[in-house]
């Protein structure tokens, strides 16, 4: 059974390979994280940008959107970055 479920799940002759199921849970978790940045980006700057949507977007519209993009990712890199490095020093401490 070509793409059946045991080939999506690692099964190699009939047995799971846990770590591949790991490594593609693991896949799954960023994909939907990175899709969850984006949708909540795209909500925050769109509100705070565009008074009045129509066809195109002006001049000023644009460049705020560009700035508070670039502002939420730099945000975002800063938290994350800081998150790891408190997982990693909890994680030595244990």
């Amino acid at each position: 059974m070509e793409g059946g479920l045991g080939s999506e799940f690692g099964a190699a002759g009939g047995k799971l390979d846990p770590g591949l199921i790991m490594e593609q849970v693991k896949v799954q978790i960023a994909v939907a994280n990175a899709q969850e940045l984006l949708q909540r980006m795209t909500d925050k700057c769109f509100r705070k940008c565009i008074g009045k949507p129509g066809s195109a977007l002006d001049n000023s519209e644009q460049k705020c959107i560009a700035m508070c993009m670039d502002r939420y990712m730099d945000a975002w890199n800063t938290v994350s970055r800081a998150y790891n490095s408190r997982l990693q020093r909890e994680r030595a401490n244990m």
